[in-house]
């Protein structure tokens, strides 16, 4: 008998170091894998997600040795990266810390709204209804992050909130005696420098020629408004404008109608709304492209007229 219980002594000190070399020692996991862990996953499931996926072995185990590490009701819902031979022990730590993956997608300045909503659709493990077409100028570019579970209307609330406060800031801050009324109309002057420069040093600038016609009266005459009026937002004009299209009867003709159109042309970035708040002190009335990727800015029509010739002259 007392042969018997040392042997059974034995061998339950054999299974503690067998079960405790397994749970601490290199898994056998050759390449990284990612593993949804579903909302109100007891460890039984946590256990047979990681067995079918090949992060662990024995999932009874697992079981055992998250309950005595005192991380059994701990392992939280998630998307996880697991890496090559990840122990058991560093997987139940990672579950238990909520250490999940995180994705990003970077939707750049100058973006229509259409635009926007087609990146968010196409976005990897980015749930939710499909996106459309949203009012213009609502979303603010930059890069988000998001987890497995977010869906695309929680980013699209996410960039509204965005430039919302981007655009409380730059009013709250902007320039005396801008002509114009609203933080709206702002953003709306905003959409058109970001279509109309992607020149950072330029965007005052730019900002300082369109304040200057308004201040003036004079029509705004800019190519993007055009091209948004005879797409309706809804798609990239795929060929240059001709001289028929500044005839379009839309209020987005800034060539036909004065001051500036209904809605954004677009989603402008911080930067162009931060210029449209705070124009360059210029006396600038007409820029052109100066084929160099930049603008040449004039003060008279005869000065223009002169750097249009030049930029005419470098497309030959």
């Amino acid at each position: 008998m007392k042969k018997l219980i040392v042997l059974l002594l034995v061998l339950g000190l054999c299974g503690v170091a067998w079960g405790r070399r397994m749970v601490y020692q290199p898994g056998a996991l050759e390449n990284p894998i990612t593993v949804v862990i579903p909302k109100g996953a007891g460890s039984a499931i946590v256990a047979g997600r990681l067995a079918e996926a090949g992060v662990i072995e024995h999932p009874f185990l697992f079981r055992i040795a998250a309950r005595l590490m005192g991380k059994d009701k701990l392992l939280r819902a998630g998307e996880y990266e697991f890496e090559p031979q990840i122990s058991m022990a560093e997987a139940i730590e990672k579950l238990a810390e909520g250490d999940i993956v995180y994705h990003q997608l970077t939707v750049p300045e100058g973006l229509m709204s259409v635009q926007i909503a087609e990146i968010l659709n196409k976005a990897p493990n980015l749930g939710g209804e499909p996106l459309q077409k949203f009012e213009e100028g609502l979303f603010l570019p930059e890069t988000y992050t998001y987890k497995y579970g977010d869906t695309k209307q929680d980013v699209l609330r996410e960039g509204k909130a965005a430039v919302e406060k981007v655009l409380a800031q730059a009013w709250k801050n902007r320039e005396d005696d801008l002509p114009v009324k609203t933080p709206e109309e702002l953003l709306i002057l905003a959409s058109i420098i970001e279509k109309e420069t992607a020149v950072d040093s330029e965007r005052a600038i730019v900002a300082s020629v369109f304040v200057n016609r308004l201040r003036k009266g004079m029509k705004l005459q800019t190519d993007p408004t055009v091209i948004y009026a005879l797409t309706e937002g809804n798609a990239e004009l795929k060929r240059s404008l001709k001289r028929k299209d500044l005839q379009i009867d839309s209020p987005y003709n800034t060539y036909k109608y004065y001051g500036l159109p209904p809605k954004p042309i677009c989603n402008p970035g911080a930067a162009s709304i931060w210029a449209a708040a705070h124009p360059a002190d210029t006396d600038y009335l007409f820029f052109v492209a100066d084929g160099k990727g930049g603008h040449n800015f004039s003060r008279s029509l005869a000065e223009h007229n002169r750097s249009v010739r030049a930029w005419v002259k470098t497309l030959r």
